[in-house]
């Protein structure tokens, strides 16, 4: 199950469980649709991976066992560890490039 990571990895902005702006790659590498949209143009600065918006997961157990209570958020904050010419590199490479075909 996606961890529902509690922050843009690029600007630090909170994003909660409910965050309709929370984007993620394939590796749950988690950003703000601000960012993925003026900053990395699309391209998980991480994997090369292109974004989609992270799924809400029910605050209530709409079944046995889902839901918020019984599968909490992730706390744990992340940066980023590359440089920024390295996104800004990264990004100018794979921008025109569909995520299906990087």
């Amino acid at each position: 199950m996606l961890e529902l990571r509690p922050n843009c990895e690029m600007c630090d902005v909170d994003l909660p469980p409910e965050a309709e702006n929370a984007r993620i790659c394939s590796y749950e590498c988690t950003f703000c649709a601000d960012c993925v949209e003026t900053h990395l143009h699309n391209v998980c600065p991480n994997c090369g991976g292109g974004f989609v918006p992270r799924p809400i997961r029910p605050k209530g157990a709409l079944r046995a066992g889902t839901g918020l209570g019984n599968h909490p958020a992730g706390t744990k904050r992340r940066t980023m560890n590359h440089p920024p010419d390295a996104v800004t590199s990264l990004s100018a490479k794979l921008r025109d490039v569909p995520p299906a075909e990087r």
